[in-house]
């Protein structure tokens, strides 16, 4: 490869490769006044590929040819052929290849002036010469200047080539002169003999092989500095396409990629530029060695080709290296943004959770405690916020950072920036302005708290005044004097004016403070009165009497009430303005009232009823400030822990076999919350005035107060769940944060002590309320929270029951429940059982429903709080609608009877007490006649359907409306008679002799209906067993035979005109005809006709014939008398049937 080549191809790569680096980078096209761009025109322009040495290697070996560097007149270059025997063996591709190389080493400039040729054939023959100088000719590529010949050495061949060269010399065709030299010397006068190499005389120093190894080294250093720059264009190309990534680990990975090809280029390129140093310094060593060295023409192209491509391979590793700082920075820039835009997602969206969490502190509080314990949880909920803001505050910063630095990006980030300054700052100053509103509210709250504490204290002191000793002038004084001595007190503990309070704490007075206040003043104003109407008073009885005065106590204050006071409070509320004028329209009664009656009773009964107004108002205070810190309690529990069972935060520390089960720990706190918070205490709250009256507040919310028994049914597993995991971690971080020195199972009790506690302040204000107007409903109150009690701790038995397969909410309400001896008498079953069963009672506890009654076996538990409740074992039911009772057993004043199925089965019970035996007998009766009254309207509703709907064999000439209006009459008459049922005690209707207690079901025989002493609203059997008892019964549906009956209701419509039966007619039953009829004879009457079946089964009921007396069964208790019902058949639509009541 020719020195113009390598130029040629370095110079290409160059002004190839460096503009478009230069053109990525600055975006502009490289300048053509580069200076070096002057070899710009030198690219080669043949057509023909190019050779390089390392492709003709072997053939340049052959030394045929070879170009030493020496350089002839003008600068030609010099190319020598030396001596070469087989040189006509040359094959014509070869040494075109050879000579084509050799002309392209030097530059154009040197080998446009031509080529001088030296060929030594000074041992070859004339004929050789010849042929030689004629391929040479055909062959030679470049231009020649001049073609020197060593003509052969021997005589004869010399002469021989003098000769033929001038008679032959037209035949070479070559435009140059052929000069034909005998000699070295005459050579050197052509050529100066520096130039000339050794073999040829000269003193140049040429090794063939060096200068092969040296031009393979050149060339293949000039192709790497191609490849170079071609591979840093590509990869400079792909950087520059390729597209930023729109999250942070694609980045990442791009940014590492390209690090990595940044770094494999710059490595070859490294490599590239220490092998042209090491070509550069093999070129230079023999001058380094010896100064004194001359390079030749060639080795000078050399060096200076190394040293262009050098530069310029220099010059193209600059240019990447600042596109790729360039581009480096725009990846970084890239990650930092895109790590800026995932951080902001992030603390954006903590920021929009504190925002909502801090809008939900709306709440200004009800209490100062309920206040404080709001700012505890502000102020704890701004600690955790602050890092989140901090951490906001730092990415906008660093936001800020990237647009100082000029982040190509900055539209973007701007923005962003802004919007989180704004929250942050939003935030901040929403929770400063929530901070103040609540510490006005705290504000407010001690202001209202110290004047409610000092009207407190103002009551108390008039109501500790002894009455007697201020009768006294000394005793007056004295009193006075405390009296005026707690007034200085109020100073800075009463509201002085209430629109002064309405303007300084305008923003935050909601609708229910701003009443509290009006209640606080009122109150204030209130016991202000008290006590200017004391003062009076007592100045009179400490001014110096001059005849004797009979003292009289100071007059009551306005709210206080009388025994005589007039009923203007209404049960229904009344608003704040209606409370005032009646306050005042009452004050105005009760001063009337109050003069008569000082002057009937004197000033003690008064000072009395004034102490008791002051007692009762005590006890509303205690009540309602009880009932703030209850339901304070409840929103602290509720929030504390209840809430943060759902909090995410917090989630890591419950156990995993506590989550999900908030609504057994809990049970129904959060609706016993919002009752007492929403209702009750409101409505407590407008009594606070009439504290007497506060047994209807009770009485209007009773049947919310059916919400504990559902409360304390899950407390049993409320408490096994919290002693599972009492030591979790959850809960004493719960406790740490509510600052509370009491454990969560503390709390979860509070409901259950809550509902206790309002009987107990019920009855201290029934105890100071006797002679009030509310004092019924304080009674009433009072029956209705023990019942509740009383049903709570019921039901609290009842679910302990186990072994039923039922459901019990079907057996209806639990009415009693309780533990007794029972002992078991049955018609059916082995003797030995029977005779056992007299004598060995059985511990069973007994759940009285209203459809059922449940017999268990009672069993102790082990283990730890409600774990220690006993469990009851279901043996067996009796249901109640084939149940009778008998109330009084011989020898046992705490035995009674309950019977079952026509006395199949007898169950012989044992209270406790009498007392608890009278409390038992007279709940069933209860039932027992309920069921009574149900199954006879249904039945005297059946009865008119059947009679104005069967048809008959023969018309009646009664009137269906006449009939139908008298039967209604009827029917109203025996409600009537029902209705007086509810008070039945030991005796019955006085229609019929007194001989017994209670209901029994009717036998078959009249004499067994007398002997049984109890009663029933039974007739259908239900069979029941025991595991410990043979029991059971049945019966079959009752059939008409023929024989006397007693007419149980009246009855105007049959087959015979004018055939009608009254209640108590005696009829007969003398035969059965056909289509269900039967003929009988009223023999009250002496009447007879036909009547349906269904009928007469309603007409005569359970009553038995005469003629079966003789065939009675004799019963175990004498001298009673059973009254029994059935609606056995309630429920069949063809017909229903019950017997009267029996004397």
């Amino acid at each position: 490869m020719s020195q113009r080549r390598l130029l040629r191809e370095g110079h290409e790569s160059h002004f190839r490769i460096l503009p478009r680096f230069i053109q990525i980078l600055h975006g502009r096209r490289h300048s053509r006044n580069n200076p070096r761009q002057i070899c710009s025109d030198e690219i080669m322009h043949q057509d023909i590929v190019p050779l390089y040495a390392a492709d003709i290697q072997d053939q340049l070996k052959k030394q045929f040819a070879y170009l030493s560097g020496g350089r002839g007149g003008g600068g030609c270059p010099v190319i020598t052929f030396p001596e070469y025997p087989a040189f006509s063996e040359i094959p014509e591709k070869e040494f075109q290849n050879v000579l084509t190389y050799l002309t392209s080493i030097p530059s154009l400039q040197d080998a446009g002036i031509g080529f001088i040729l030296v060929i030594d054939r000074r041992q070859d023959k004339w004929t050789s010469v010849k042929a030689s100088i004629l391929r040479i000719a055909a062959s030679f590529p470049g231009n020649l200047q001049l073609v020197l010949v060593l003509r052969p050495t021997g005589f004869f061949h010399r002469a021989l080539s003098d000769i033929a060269f001038k008679f032959n010399k037209d035949e070479f065709k070559m435009k140059v002169p052929i000069i034909m030299l005998g000699s070295v010397s005459e050579l050197q006068g052509y050529i100066d003999k520096t130039q000339l190499t050794e073999d040829l005389g000269g003193t140049l120093d040429y090794c063939h092989n060096r200068w092969l190894s040296r031009r393979t080294a050149i060339e293949g250093f000039a192709q790497k500095v191609k490849q170079t720059a071609q591979i840093l264009q590509s990869f400079g190309t792909e950087l520059a396409e390729t597209e930023l990534p729109n999250d942070v680990q694609s980045t990442s990975f791009l940014l590492a990629t390209h690090t990595e090809k940044k770094d494999k280029m710059k490595e070859d390129i490294r490599l590239a530029l220490q092998q042209g140093d090491d070509i550069l310094g093999g070129i230079t060593k023999p001058v380094t060695e010896n100064p004194e060295y001359k390079l030749n023409q060639d080795q000078l192209d050399n060096q200076t080709t190394i040293e262009r491509l050098l530069a310029q391979l220099h010059e193209t590793e600059t240019a990447f290296d600042e596109f790729w700082i360039k581009h480096q920075q725009k990846l970084e820039q890239c990650l930092r943004l895109r790590n800026f835009e995932q951080n902001f997602r992030e603390v954006k969206a903590a920021l929009d959770i504190v925002s909502e969490r801090l809008s939900a502190f709306t709440d200004v509080g009800n209490s100062c405690s309920h206040v404080e314990h709001i700012l505890s949880d502000l102020a704890n909920f701004e600690e955790k916020s602050c890092e989140t803001i901090a951490k906001a505050r730092m990415l906008a910063s660093e936001g800020d950072a990237f647009i100082q630095s000029n982040h190509y990006a900055v539209d973007s980030i701007l923005p962003k920036c802004s919007e989180l300054h704004h929250l942050c700052d939003a935030l901040t100053t929403e929770t400063e302005q929530r901070r103040n509103l609540l510490n006005k509210s705290l504000e407010l709250h001690s202001l209202l708290e110290k004047s409610m504490k000092w009207c407190d204290e103002g009551i108390y002191l008039l109501a500790s005044q002894p009455v007697d000793k201020c009768q006294s002038q000394d005793g007056a004084e004295s009193a006075l004097q405390e009296i005026e001595k707690f007034l200085d007190t109020g100073t800075g503990n009463k509201i002085k004016e209430l629109n002064k309070i309405y303007r300084e704490y305008a923003h935050i007075l909601n609708d229910d403070l701003k009443e509290h206040v009006q209640k606080v003043f009122q109150k204030q104003e209130s016991m202000e009165e008290m006590f200017q109407k004391r003062q009076v008073s007592l100045k009179k009885l400490a001014a110096k009497q001059t005849r004797p005065v009979q003292p009289v106590a100071p007059r009551p204050e306005a709210f206080v009430k009388s025994p005589c006071t007039s009923p203007g409070l209404q049960r229904e509320f009344v608003s704040n303005s209606e409370s005032s004028a009646l306050q005042r329209v009452n004050y105005r009664r009760g001063k009337s009232e109050m003069t008569e009656l000082h002057q009937s009773r004197g000033g003690s009964a008064m000072d009395e009823e004034e102490n008791l107004a002051v007692l009762r108002q005590h006890v509303i205070n205690e009540l309602i400030e009880t009932e703030r810190a209850y339901v304070e309690e409840l929103l602290c529990v509720l929030e504390g822990y209840a809430a943060e069972m759902d909090n995410p935060l917090m989630a890591h520390l419950i156990p995993p076999e506590l989550q999900n089960k908030k609504d057994i720990l809990f049970g129904n706190m959060e609706e016993i919350y919002h009752f007492h918070n929403r209702i009750f205490l409101r409505e407590l709250e407008y009594y606070v005035e009439y504290p007497e009256l506060v047994g209807r507040c009770f009485l209007d919310q009773m049947e919310d107060f059916q919400i504990y028994e559902k409360y304390c049914q899950n407390k049993p597993r409320s408490e096994s769940l919290w002693r599972q995991f009492s030591d979790s971690v959850f809960f004493q971080e719960c406790q740490r944060k509510l600052d509370h020195k009491l454990s969560l199972d503390s709390y979860l009790l509070k409901p259950v002590q809550r509902i206790t506690k309002y009987q107990l302040l019920l009855k201290e204000m029934l105890k100071y309320s006797k002679n009030c107007e509310g004092a019924e409903d304080l009674q009433e109150a009072l029956t209705s929270i023990l019942g509740i009690l009383k049903a709570v701790n019921d039901s609290m038995h009842q679910i302990a029951i186990t072994g039923y397969d039922g459901n019990l909410n079907e057996l209806g309400k639990l009415l009693m429940q309780g533990s007794f001896s029972v002992w078991t008498d049955h018609k059916k079953g082995h003797s030995k059982v029977k005779d056992l069963a007299r004598f060995k009672p059985m511990q069973r506890h007994l759940f009285l429903h209203e459809k059922a009654v449940l017999f268990c076996k009672k069993r102790e538990e082990n283990g730890e709080g409600y774990e220690k409740a006993p469990s009851y074992s279901y043996k067996h039911s009796l249901n109640m609608a084939a149940v009778g009772i008998t109330e009084n057993v011989k020898g046992d004043a705490k035995k009674f009877e309950i019977w079952y199925n026509a006395r199949e089965e007898v169950y012989i019970i044992q209270a406790p007490t009498p007392e608890v035996k009278a409390t038992w007998v007279n709940e069933i009766r209860k039932v027992l006649t309920s069921q009574l009254q149900a199954c006879r309207e249904a039945s005297q509703h059946r009865t008119l359907e059947h009679t104005q709907s069967l048809p008959l064999p023969t018309s009646t000439c009664t009137s269906p409306s006449r009939n139908h209006i008298r039967n209604t009459k009827k029917m109203e008459e025996r409600k009537a008679d029902l209705a007086s049922l509810e008070g039945y005690g030991t005796t019955v209707a006085p229609k019929y002799p007194e001989k017994g207690k209670g209901w029994a079901k009717t036998s078959h025989s009249l004499d067994a209906s007398e002997e049984n002493d109890g009663w029933s609203s039974a007739e259908d059997p239900l069979n029941s067993s025991d595991a410990e008892e043979e029991g059971g019964g049945g019966g079959g549906e009752m059939k008409l035979t023929p024989g006397k009956y007693t007419v149980v209701t009246d009855y105007e419509k049959g087959v015979a005109e004018e055939f009608t039966m009254k209640s108590g007619d005696l009829v007969q039953l003398i035969r059965e005809g056909e289509d269900g009829l039967w003929y009988v004879k009223n023999l009250s009457t002496g009447r007879e006709g036909w009547i349906p079946a269904n009928n007469l089964l309603m007409l005569i009921g359970n009553s038995k014939s005469a003629q079966s007396l003789s065939s009675s069964e004799s019963g175990t208790a004498s001298s009673t008398l059973s009254t029994s019902s059935s609606c056995s058949d309630s429920c069949n639509a063809s017909s229903t049937s019950f017997s009267d009541i029996k004397g």
